[in-house]
């Protein structure tokens, strides 16, 4: 989860759009491409690599940043555990919200950090 809450007002003014889905349905899959990131505003999302849970994610977390970020394919699969309600940020909307607070860019990448230090924890040099 952020260290700080997000306004969801203010992703919602950027031009974030609401989208709602039920448990069990796919958000993304490995390797689609990427047109948005993801904040989870209800419910929870997993996140899997073939049939191997990586996280799971609730209220406030972000998702799908990297492959927007990088303009590369989808890392890995989002499916929804619960009904879940997410707010979807765009390249464009994200570049916005970064210049209007630039705080949001600071728990991007504190999402990003935390994820890179547990995949060293486990990974095996």
């Amino acid at each position: 989860m952020l260290d700080a809450a997000i306004d969801f007002n203010l992703l919602i003014g950027a031009g974030g759009a609401v989208r709602s889905f039920k448990q069990g349905a796919t958000i993304f899959k490995e390797g689609d491409q990427a047109s948005e990131l993801y904040v989870v505003q209800n419910g929870s999302v997993r996140i899997q690599l073939g049939n191997r849970l990586l996280s799971t994610l609730y209220f406030n977390d972000i998702f799908g940043e990297m492959a927007l970020i990088e303009g590369g394919p989808r890392s890995a699969s989002a499916i929804a555990a619960t009904d879940v309600t997410l707010v979807t940020i765009s390249e464009k909307q994200f570049l916005f919200l970064v210049s209007q607070t630039p705080n949001f860019a600071l728990q991007v990448m504190r999402a990003l950090a935390r994820r890179l230090r547990t995949a060293n924890k486990s990974t095996f040099w």
